[in-house]
């Protein structure tokens, strides 16, 4: 029976689960001869000779038993962008998968690392696998989620949560800002099983006071009883990971000008609250008064930290700590979940745009970012007492030198929405759309989270086995 793709887009728009997504996908592939372009190698866009030739070598070792070949092999370097099988492009051609030839040669190098794992290769000793899988997940690098600031924008944040979580492919390293670090910040501090219960819409809605549910802005008190419902009164960074091994950080800013702005986390704050930086994560200026942090002293006893600093929204000069958290996880792949509505309108699903228009666009944005940043400090200079002018022109140049993307962008199918909409409780049947866009969008994302987080996750399993098994 022929379909026509009238009715396979139909599909794709209507489907209520991935795998009625995939399948959808799979038959407009087959419909638009896209299968075709997956089963050859042959493209501009990556060094397929390079990926087939090395295919072929990992194959015949491991025929031939090979192990210290094998070895050798991997040692030589296994990365997520061999010969730039990762670049965007490969996976945004067909919507069910990217070349064959990446498929095949990521599930060898998976399948090689779990062979070199096994007793079955006695030949190599146990210090010798111990030495070269910690090496090989320290230089292949790690891959997290970030969420951007997004005000009730957040249950977007949620559906993509969700849509990750059910394919098994949700990051152990997580940031938020704003509303993002309530979403992750829920994910940071339930158990897998917590989770899975939670991140069902009507059971996140029923966590949320009433008050929280009335149509206008809340206030501060509101927004304390909310994370009030969220987190536990003692619920520190250090206790969160200790429960659920997810590392969350969460992106704070300061009130005062020349302050830096700071990452929480279980490493560089483990005595903070989460609740405390959660809340000063969202006090968005003008709306919410700044926000002084606590945390548990020795004793278990609540304190101020840093009592004599106030913070703000997070996104306004970090929305993605990109940079830190390379720095304290050894993070290089990040899947970003972008809702910020000053941003939308400027960024592509891609990374970046190669084509000519595109290429011109970037260049006229980068250059109108200079021109901003040269007036804003001229008029820092102009202000000698680091009055009002000085502390805009400040927080202005800290939004527009950011950057928004990641390697993966998870965006809204929509680039416009009215600001008056988006600190308020935007009512429960928005609140469900907005959790089933956040999945929708995710879902053609998920082929490409798999392939490019599959070595990492392999090594990952492998290190945490051995450990269990004490085996080394």
């Amino acid at each position: 029976m022929v379909i026509n793709n009238n009715k396979i887009k139909r599909a794709l728009s209507q489907a209520s689960s991935y795998q009625e997504w995939r399948e959808a996908a799979r038959a407009y592939d087959e419909r638009n001869g896209l299968h075709h372009w997956r089963q050859r190698d042959h493209s501009q866009q990556y060094d397929y000779v390079s990926i087939r030739l090395r295919l072929d070598r990992l194959r015949n070792l491991k025929a031939r038993h090979d192990h210290r070949g094998l070895l050798y092999t991997l040692n030589e370097g296994i990365h997520g962008n061999m010969g730039g099988m990762g670049r965007a492009g490969l996976y945004g051609h067909a919507l069910s998968g990217t070349k064959v030839l990446i498929e095949d040669y990521i599930d060898e190098i998976v399948d090689t690392l779990e062979h070199l794992a096994g007793e079955s290769t006695d030949d190599i000793s146990a210090d010798e696998k111990l030495d070269f899988f910690r090496r090989a997940s320290h230089c292949f690098g790690h891959s997290a989620l970030m969420l951007s600031g997004s005000g009730s924008l957040l249950y977007f944040h949620m559906g993509v949560a969700r849509a990750l979580l059910e394919a098994d492919l949700l990051p152990t390293v997580m940031s938020g800002s704003s509303g993002g670090s309530i979403v992750g910040s829920v994910i940071g501090s339930r158990t897998e099983e917590e989770l899975r219960e939670l991140i069902e819409p009507e059971a996140f809605l029923q966590q949320l006071p009433e008050s929280a549910k009335r149509v206008g802005t809340p206030g501060p008190a509101v927004m304390e009883q909310v994370l009030s419902q969220l987190f536990p009164d003692d619920l520190t960074f250090q206790k969160a990971f200790e429960k659920t091994g997810r590392a969350m950080n969460v992106s704070i800013a300061p009130a005062e000008t020349h302050q830096t702005s700071r990452l929480l986390n279980a490493i560089t704050s483990p005595s903070v609250l989460m609740r405390s930086a959660v809340m000063a994560s969202c006090a968005v200026p003008g709306v919410f008064p700044p926000v002084m942090l606590q945390a548990l002293d020795d004793n278990g006893e609540r304190q101020s930290y840093l009592p004599s600093r106030r913070w703000i929204d997070g996104s306004m000069s970090d929305d993605l700590p990109a940079k830190r958290l390379a720095r304290l996880y050894g993070v290089n792949h990040y899947i970003v979940s972008q809702t910020n509505p000053h941003v939308l309108p400027f960024i592509s699903d891609g990374r970046r745009k190669k084509s000519s228009v595109g290429l011109l666009q970037h260049a006229g944005l980068r250059a109108t970012r200079e021109w901003f940043n040269a007036i804003t400090m001229i008029l820092d200079r102009a202000d000698k007492n680091n009055g009002l002018i000085t502390r805009a022109a400040s927080l202005t140049r800290t939004i527009i030198n950011q950057d928004y993307v990641g390697d993966i962008n998870i965006l809204p199918d929509y680039r416009f929405i009215n600001p008056q909409h988006l600190l308020g409780f935007p009512g429960e049947k928005k609140v469900m759309e907005l959790i089933a866009t956040g999945e929708r969008c995710t879902w053609p994302k998920l082929e490409m989270i798999r392939l490019q987080t599959k070595i990492s996750r392999t090594l990952r399993e492998i290190l945490q086995r051995y450990e269990k098994s004490k085996i080394f």
